[in-house]
């Protein structure tokens, strides 16, 4: 069975073109905020058992990686109101309505832990903390429809941030995987290929790694990093789509836009229709600080 997807893969290697991909250029505001707070995220994750990438995501899209007002005056990093049961220092700021009330801190620390206190003492918020800590796509979906924030947005915002700025590495420090592999699962459980976009393709499933994976199709695992504009230190998660040689400049004839939905990032979107991450960034005159939002229509060719 390995012999004839090796033989398959290999037909299709030649057939298809191969160039390399290059990495999105960075926010530096975003990278200063992340180099600041990673470990105090990471250490409220310990604590708490909140992904720290939903934590750093959270912190930097609300308070505008530290440059808010309420992040300056009041060390508010993630834009939590009075609500009744506070009973601490308060401020008054304009967001949904004029004036409204918004918790103040002595300091930032202070902030990073009311979120977790928040978050843990929230009903609405409860069935979050049955989520793998890895699964920041599903903490980022949970908090909006759990109703954090009012944007119809904020899940994919989340999302775009945690895969832009590479957060999701910090979900597993100190976080050691209970994960039972086979010796040989490839060997014994090989991975269904697929053809879509003109591109041969296999869907990740639990347990899997770049390294299992480059080893069923015998190509170096780095290479399949870079194909599916990832990360090394990326965890694959099941359902990920993960493509054997490298993506296409633009989509197939037959897919001309697409509208954005609810959960979606660039990456995803890249993903869905085969396209390299620059070259849809390009297309659509988009930098790497871009968010695309829901109804946001992306040229795909």
């Amino acid at each position: 069975m390995i012999g004839r997807l090796q033989r398959f893969f290999f037909i299709c290697f030649f057939l298809l073109a191969a160039t390399g991909v290059l990495a999105q250029k960075k926010n530096a505001r975003y990278v200063e905020y992340i180099n600041k707070y990673s470990d105090l995220a990471v250490e409220q994750m310990k604590l708490h058992k909140i992904p720290a990438s939903i934590t750093l995501a959270q912190g930097l899209l609300e308070s505008g990686a530290g440059r808010s007002e309420l992040a300056r005056k009041s060390n508010n990093h993630f834009g939590i109101k009075c609500g009744s049961s506070w009973r601490g220092r308060s401020v008054r700021h304009d967001d949904d309505a004029r004036n409204e009330c918004f918790r103040a801190y002595r300091n930032p620390r202070d902030s990073y832990e009311d979120h977790s206190e928040f978050l843990k003492r929230g009903a609405r918020y409860a069935f979050l903390f049955k989520l793998e800590i890895t699964d920041y796509k599903g903490w980022a979906k949970g908090l909006k429809k759990a109703g954090y924030a009012t944007d119809p947005s904020y899940a994919n915002r989340l999302i775009t941030i945690i895969e832009d700025y590479d957060l999701y590495k910090y979900d597993r420090k100190g976080i050691y995987s209970k994960r039972k592999l086979s010796k040989e699962p490839w060997l014994m459980n090989p991975h269904q290929v697929y053809i879509a976009n003109g591109l041969i393709y296999v869907i990740a499933r639990s347990g899997d790694t770049f390294q299992n994976l480059g080893k069923e199709f015998d190509i170096r695992w780095k290479r399949l990093v870079d194909y599916n504009d990832l990360q090394r230190d990326y965890t694959l998660m099941p359902g990920d789509i993960i493509y054997l040689k490298s993506k296409n400049k633009k989509a197939l004839k037959q897919y001309t836009v697409h509208i954005v939905k609810d959960g979606e990032s660039m990456h995803s979107i890249s993903q869905k229709y085969g396209i390299r991450l620059k070259n849809l960034y390009k297309m659509n005159r988009k930098d790497g600080d871009y968010i695309p939002e829901v109804g946001d229509r992306l040229r795909l060719r």
